[in-house]
């Protein structure tokens, strides 16, 4: 698996997400991505107790841990590498966590406008 430029939807490099807990689709702390990452893992999210109860109602439980593959689980406060599409589906149904434009890769554009990654930005260290 190649990974894609590490650039940020801003243009510039992309900084690490999280690394406690350990996120991003090759699991090194920050939202880089592949042609292999079907899912876009690109949005630097912070979790928030509703969005969590969202994403497990819609089928993805990120709150339960799971040992066998290394997930601690999370919870409000977090930051983890959503997938674009369900970003965006959660802003859609109005329950988005807030997320840092600079730890989230450009191809989350392929998925998520701009405007809507702006509004849902936080401002970082």
């Amino acid at each position: 698996m190649q990974k894609l430029d590490s650039i940020n939807v801003l243009g510039g490099v992309l900084v690490p997400c999280s690394r406690d807990p350990l996120t991003g689709f090759f699991r090194d702390g920050a939202c880089n991505t592949c042609a292999e990452d079907q899912g876009s893992h690109t949005v630097c999210a912070v979790m928030t107790a509703e969005f969590l109860a969202y994403s497990k109602y819609v089928g993805n439980d990120l709150s339960t841990p799971r040992p066998e593959f290394d997930f601690p689980g999370l919870k409000p406060g977090d930051k983890w590498c959503l997938c674009a599409g369900r970003f965006l589906q959660a802003h859609d149904e109005g329950c988005a966590p807030k997320i840092n434009l600079e730890a989230t890769h450009q191809r989350a554009l392929d998925i998520v406008p701009i405007g809507i990654l702006r509004e849902h930005a936080v401002k970082t260290d």
